[in-house]
């Protein structure tokens, strides 16, 4: 009986796919995103929902949602969708196009916080580890100092002057005060790798540290680089709420899931569906991020998985 051999990425495939958590966290997200650029539409692609975010209309039955999923036979209205499914808010606004577009918006910000902090660590971690000496010395010295700096403070002192600019600034501001923690790992990383025999061999070679850094040890670190990503877009939008609900993220006109949060905490003992559907969508997001980050984590790293090959 002859076994098939398999390469690595096709076993960090597999493992990847047996990780039912880490899939049923990314149909989830890929669900959210579909629906909150395909309904209303984004730049200028048109959506399928016939509601903007911004048009104000009458309100209709205090602004309740119309949409239903309980069935007749249970005691429910039956599975309708409705005129306004999520509701209205105060002034009439459809509140299924104003979540879509606090959907889009807190994901943007969500995935620039990740790509940006994991740039900075990644190169901060890199260089550290693998130059020692003086740049490893003011590389992690500046690392303790933004440390030592609760996270939340100093995103809102940069949110605060981002936040006008525009959600791209936001997730730019955001993201460079985020990257400290996987700073640290790549460095630990670099620093056990840059002592393997095959970084001697290529020394040995004549190879240069930008070579050897790119080609021999960053592949190696490739793991704990897209875990961290992953674990960075979750913190980033949970960071953009609480941002947006002290007033300092995404602001007015426009919104995010956060900024709904924090203009409708007060309607929540007589309208609570205009808090709780931000509230579930943010969690949807932050809960597939994670399952999608432990499915790559046990999948790079087998030792931390029952998963079987």
């Amino acid at each position: 009986m002859s076994v098939v051999a398999r390469t690595q990425g096709q076993i960090i495939r597999r493992r990847f796919f047996r990780h039912r958590a880490a899939i049923g966290g990314m149909i989830t997200l890929g669900a959210v995103i579909i629906l909150a650029y395909s309904s209303i539409g984004f730049g200028p692609f048109p959506g399928w929902w016939d509601k903007t975010y911004y048009s104000t209309a009458s309100v209709v039955d205090g602004g309740r949602p119309t949409l239903s999923l309980l069935p007749s036979f249970l005691g429910g209205k039956g599975l309708r969708w409705g005129e306004h499914p999520f509701g209205q808010d105060n002034v009439g606004i459809d509140y299924f196009a104003l979540v879509m577009r606090g959907t889009q918006q807190s994901l943007v910000v969500a995935f620039l916080i990740g790509i940006v902090s994991t740039a900075i660590g990644a190169s901060v971690g890199a260089t550290a580890g693998f130059f020692r000496g003086r740049t490893e010395a003011v590389l992690m010295r500046a690392t303790d100092v933004i440390i030592a700096i609760p996270t939340l403070i100093f995103a809102a002192i940069l949110a605060a002057a981002a936040g006008r600019a525009g959600i791209v600034a936001l997730g730019l501001a955001i993201g460079a005060v985020t990257w400290t923690g996987l700073a640290r790992l790549v460095r630990g990383e670099f620093l056990s790798l840059r002592e393997k025999e095959f970084v001697e061999a290529a020394r040995a070679a004549g190879t240069k540290s930008r070579r050897i850094i790119f080609k021999h040890i960053m592949p190696n670190t490739v793991g704990v680089i897209i875990v961290s990503a992953t674990l960075a877009i979750a913190g980033g939008i949970l960071l953009e709420t609480a941002l947006s609900y002290l007033g300092l993220g995404v602001r007015a006109p426009d919104v995010s899931l956060g900024s709904l949060i924090s203009l409708y905490e007060t309607a929540m003992p007589t309208r609570p569906w205009l808090f709780w559907w931000p509230g579930i969508f943010i969690v949807a997001i932050a809960l597939s991020v994670n399952f999608i980050g432990d499915g790559l984590r046990d999948a790079f790293d087998p030792r931390q998985t029952r998963v079987r090959d």
